[in-house]
């Protein structure tokens, strides 16, 4: 199964992914996408390391997301991803803008090939205020048509909203 949850900065989309993977009752691999860039964003990791059980698997990849998910995907196996736009982020910041293009199209396209369940994390962007600059216009405009053709492939979409859960797609939590 294919699940995305999404929702702003805050909003509980981590929490919730979480607890999903913890009820799937699989062995859980966490996929962090982030880079250590700053010490905000450090003390954000910390603070979903301290939440993930010990128990689960970690792998940290900031790119190549498609070759992790095939090489980690199994029948009794959960991989939750967080975040994807982090990881849109880290190749929007690539000398080489085609790179983003081939790594989103990989991703896509093995999305239908993986067993097991994979849950995606990722930051609603699109509802706000359209951003003046041309390389966050550019995120935005990524970010959507990331979500939009991910959303396509999810057997279940969840936007979170202050903690709570609304189920855009496929059997309600």
């Amino acid at each position: 199964m294919l699940q995305l949850i999404l929702g702003g900065a805050r909003s509980g989309k981590s929490r919730l992914a979480e607890k999903l993977a913890s009820e799937s009752r699989l062995n859980v691999i966490y996929i962090a996408t982030s880079q250590p860039v700053d010490a905000e964003l450090n003390q954000r990791v910390a603070l979903h390391r301290q939440r993930r059980p010990e128990h689960w698997g970690l792998i940290e990849e900031p790119l190549e997301l498609s070759r992790v998910l095939r090489e980690n995907a199994a029948p009794d196996r959960c991989l939750l991803v967080d975040c994807l736009t982090l990881w849109l982020t880290n190749l929007l910041l690539l000398e080489n803008p085609e790179r983003l293009t081939l790594e989103r199209e990989a991703l896509l396209d093995c999305l239908a090939l993986l067993p097991g369940e994979i849950i995606f994390v990722s930051n609603e962007t699109g509802l706000g205020v359209v951003p003046l600059g041309e390389l966050t216009r550019r995120y935005v405009d990524e970010a959507g048509l990331l979500h939009q053709a991910l959303a396509e492939r999810c057997q279940r979409v969840v936007l979170t909203v202050a903690g709570l859960p609304l189920t855009l797609k496929g059997s309600a939590l």
